[in-house]
């Protein structure tokens, strides 16, 4: 059972490429000591620029993203 601890939250970032090919807009989600999380979509809908914007390889143009006391704002 996943527990109340919120280890990362990614709130409303938006990403793009080289500033003209949007990759991500606007995407949230948390997730909880515990949860298993699974990005599933077409190709091209932004699975792996969501995990390249969270672990900061691809900065967020917008929002943030939390992980514990690690902090990035776009």
């Amino acid at each position: 059972m996943p527990g109340n601890d919120v280890i990362l939250v990614v709130d409303t970032i938006h990403a793009t490429y080289n500033h003209a090919i949007t990759a991500l807009h606007g995407v949230s989600f948390e997730l909880r000591r515990g949860d298993i999380l699974a990005l599933l979509g077409a190709n091209g809908a932004g699975k792996s620029t969501t995990l390249k914007a969270v672990s900061n390889l691809l900065p967020a143009e917008r929002g943030q993203i939390n992980a514990g006391s690690i902090r990035f704002e776009g």
